[in-house]
């Protein structure tokens, strides 16, 4: 690896960076379909630019995927790299301290939309590609890139693709990099993922809106009707009230609760800088790592309905929406906890109301394990460059292709360089300068050291397996 490249080029890095940043790629919102391809075509550019080959958009019903393939090296394993390029929307636009698709460094931070999750983090993969790369543009290993523009609103494109063409996943690993490190200094590894089941409870009470003055006190209110199913399907203690919604929970193992206790954790730093609210809720018996890392959650994300304008307008409302998930952990499933919350708002709808339960997205939850040689050689990469190895931890969130990346049986690699603070999904999304850079040193030296040793991994039992597991 060029050991120069990151100082000598920090310039031009961040500036290719910023200007990715600024394309708005809120691939849930129609507005921005076009916005979306762009990113699209920026990553085709730019992969086209590092030399690989091969590079495809891949059409489908939604945002397209992006394949690369870099020049083949004989006798080198193959790292099939994912990643996505669309982002989540930036709302509420007020709360930024600058506008989230104009990039801005701040005290060694970058502020955009995307920063973070996850256009800062397939950057970082990209330059450590570059900095790998010799003078007659060869890599060390054979590298494969997908990335996907749907992540963040459940397309279909990418699963579709890949279970068209499961040999698109043989690869001797795979490696996302979407995640952040436990803590500043501490690099990690992820063994599970949270699932997700995504869904927009519908309320209809009458067929137009009505005067309150005339009709308050007999005509049924979407939005009261709303508002009191949604209040039953979770005690004010944070308990789940959706019938056999715990059944299935696997809870985790005494290895994994003895090792969490061991990691480094101030609950009062958490609160105030992470959560950054008054109290931390839920359910008290069980850990903070066990309520947002091994227990399903279940959460109101909007509603909407009447009137909320400026002034006044005294109507009582005909139909209310809200939009609400849970995410899901081993042991439960998508689509039988879609049918669970179906049933029970079913249960809890008043008879003089229509009321619907609409699925929109989600996936399994899936556990990754960390036994294959090549997540050693990550370690040796973060300890060459941070001075740490990776600790193992969960993930509280999702990625619903993790499945199907080891479709062909290569081990998924999930970490990441983003920090606990980077407000992913929220207002001033960041990504601290000083892991972006060393993060393409620690990748770069990854792609070093598994062209090296990759090709010879195999599970330490030297038997095959799963290399993820969906729960």
């Amino acid at each position: 690896m060029d050991t120069s490249f990151v100082d000598r080029e920090q310039p031009r890095l961040l500036q290719e960076l910023s200007d990715f940043l600024s394309i708005p790629s809120v691939s849930t919102l129609p507005a921005h379909g076009v916005d979306t391809r762009r990113a699209a075509d920026w990553l085709r550019a730019e992969l086209t630019r590092l030399g690989c080959p091969v590079v495809d958009l891949i059409e489908g019903d939604g945002h397209p995927v992006v394949w690369a393939e870099g020049p083949v090296v004989p006798g080198r394993p193959t790292l099939l790299i994912y990643g996505h390029y669309d982002v989540q929307p930036p709302d509420p636009l007020e709360e930024w301290d600058t506008p989230p698709f104009t990039p801005t460094v701040r005290d060694g931070k970058l502020f955009a939309r995307g920063a973070a999750d996850d256009k800062g983090q397939v950057f970082c993969l990209l330059k450590a590609y570059e900095a790998v790369v010799d003078a007659n543009g060869q890599p060390p290993l054979n590298v494969r890139f997908i990335f996907e523009g749907e992540e963040e609103c459940g397309g279909r494109v990418v699963f579709d693709l890949l279970r068209a063409e499961p040999e698109r996943t043989r690869a001797d690993a795979v490696l996302v990099c979407d995640s952040s490190f436990y803590a500043p200094g501490w690099p990690a590894v992820y063994t599970a993922l949270r699932g997700l089941c995504y869904a927009e409870i519908s309320v209809r009470t009458l067929q137009r809106d009505l005067h309150s003055g005339s009709y308050g006190g007999v005509a049924p209110n979407a939005l009261e009707t709303l508002v009191r199913i949604l209040s039953r399907l979770k005690s004010a203690d944070g308990e789940i009230r959706i019938p056999k919604v715990y059944k299935s929970v696997e809870e985790p193992t005494k290895r994994e609760l003895k090792a969490w206790r061991k990691l480094p954790f101030d609950e009062d730093a958490f609160l105030r800088e992470e959560v950054t609210g008054k109290a931390l809720t839920g359910l008290e018996d069980h850990s903070v790592f066990e309520r947002v890392w091994a227990l399903p959650t279940f959460e109101i994300h909007g509603i909407r309905g009447g009137f909320v304008g400026d002034g006044a307008k005294t109507v009582i409302p005909a139909h209310a929406v809200a939009k609400v998930s849970l995410r899901l952990v081993p042991g439960q499933r998508y689509e039988k906890v879609g049918r669970q919350l179906e049933r029970a708002v079913s249960d809890l709808a008043p008879d003089w109301a229509d009321v619907k339960v609409t699925l929109l997205h989600g996936g399994d939850p899936v556990q990754i394990p960390v036994e294959h040689p090549a997540f050693a050689i990550l370690d040796d990469a973060f300890e060459e460059v941070v001075g740490r190895r990776t600790v193992s931890i969960r993930s509280g969130g999702s990625i619903p292709i993790i499945p199907e990346l080891g479709l062909a049986g290569a081990p998924v690699i999930l970490t990441g360089i983003g920090l606990p603070d980077d407000g992913l999904h929220s207002p001033n999304e960041k990504l601290d300068l000083a892991q972006l850079w060393s993060g393409i040193r620690v990748f770069g030296r990854f792609f070093e050291l598994f062209a090296e040793r990759g090709g010879s991994a195999r599970a330490e039992d030297g038997s095959e397996r799963e290399a993820v597991e969906t729960v």
